[in-house]
């Protein structure tokens, strides 16, 4: 079965230089390692009590980052690129309970690059969108506080 959406992608230009935007972004967000991921098997609440201390800017966690930037080194000169895996594991359980397809789009990726002219991109699709195709109310309304915790981050981080 093949079902077309419409996608709400947001591209949000920063005032920030890049080295600032995503050193401040990197900072906000508490990363989430691998150890603490192991204990949802094995010990689910203090998996679930650990997430909830560690909270991080907007209640988002640094699942991983990516520089694509510097993989053109494979073929040109390195770029300003990263791409940034965030969400929250609570946040998407809240979703996947009612529907397990939400699990697609959690966690949010985000790409901040410096375009040719040194201006400073952020660009994600808005989750609402991502998560709306589901057409389940409980998914939508936590999809659509998560549009809005991208929005905050966003404007925190650019300072």
């Amino acid at each position: 079965m093949k079902t077309i959406i419409d996608m709400n992608h947001q591209m949000v230009k920063v005032a920030s230089d890049f080295d600032n935007f995503t050193r401040n972004l990197e900072a906000s967000l508490i990363r989430l390692d691998s150890a603490t991921m192991q204990k949802i098997g094995t010990e689910p609440a203090a998996f679930e009590v650990h997430l909830k201390q560690m909270g991080g800017e907007e209640d988002l966690i640094l699942f991983d980052m990516q520089n694509h930037g510097q993989l053109l080194t494979l073929v040109d000169a390195p770029k300003k690129a990263k791409q940034y895996v965030i969400g929250n594991p609570l946040i998407a359980v809240q979703m996947t309970q009612h529907d397990i397809r939400a699990a697609l789009y959690a966690p949010l990726r985000l790409l901040v690059y410096e375009a040719a002219d040194q201006s400073v991109y952020v660009e994600y699709d808005l989750p609402s969108s991502l998560f709306g195709q589901f057409g389940n109310a409980e998914v939508t309304k936590v999809a659509e506080s998560l549009d809005l915790k991208l929005v905050n981050l966003i404007a925190k981080v650019d300072q």
